[in-house]
């Protein structure tokens, strides 16, 4: 009863609370009987409908159904169990496989239009001491971008998210390039500041391409 009582408070506006606790308090009794007319009838309870006459019987919505159907049967809520969990796996896959798809496209609100803005968009030549970063991601991030993640958030205080969330297709691409070489760079051991250099050399060229391929022009 009390599954039946919290559904139709999240459910029914109209259900009579009151006589639903008093029927909770009788239920302890050993000769406490409730037939679903009963409790429709007390409650205003709209979860279970009950139909008298030839075509009648008594109905309840899914979720009372449901709950039911477990409570006699320990095999169906095993089963029950799975299903949910099948299904919560699947959407959890879904939703990362849509958020990797709108921090990559979704999210782009930038959009070349004129020569001008390409231009803007093609990253700057860095001088060796022209920046100070903290770590690898900020030293990509001066390559491409030409500023830190905190420069970026200093300059947009209003905005959501990080400098990588505003990038552009063409961007985001170069990006995982530069990542890669990186990585390269490292293991050889070139020193930071040299990386940088070969980095924003890396990034004008790439842009420069990208920004003119038609093939990338189409994804937008």
């Amino acid at each position: 009863m009390n599954f039946l009582g919290i559904w139709e408070q999240l459910n029914n506006p109209e259900f009579k609370g009151v006589e639903f606790d008093s029927l909770l308090f009788e239920a302890g009794s050993n000769s406490f009987t409730l037939s679903p007319s009963k409790w429709i009838e007390l409650t205003n309870a709209k979860g279970i409908i009950s139909k008298r006459g030839k075509n009648g019987g008594t109905f309840a919505h899914q979720d009372i159904a449901l709950e039911f159907a477990s409570w006699i049967s320990a095999e169906f809520k095993i089963y029950l169990l799975k299903e949910f969990k099948r299904l919560k796996q699947e959407e959890f896959a879904v939703k990362h496989l849509e958020w990797n798809l709108t921090r990559t496209l979704a999210k782009v609100n930038y959009h070349i239009h004129t020569d001008a803005i390409k231009e803007n968009l093609i990253p700057k030549n860095i001088e060796r001491t022209s920046f100070v970063y903290a770590d690898e991601a900020d030293l990509l991030n001066i390559a491409l971008f030409g500023k830190t993640a905190k420069n970026w958030r200093d300059e947009n205080p209003n905005k959501k998210g990080n400098i990588r969330d505003f990038a552009t297709i063409e961007q985001l691409v170069v990006l995982s390039n530069m990542e890669s070489m990186n990585a390269e760079l490292i293991k050889s051991g070139t020193e930071p500041a040299e990386r940088m250099e070969k980095l924003n050399r890396m990034a004008i060229s790439q842009m420069k391409v990208l920004i003119n391929n038609l093939s990338m022009k189409k994804l937008k």
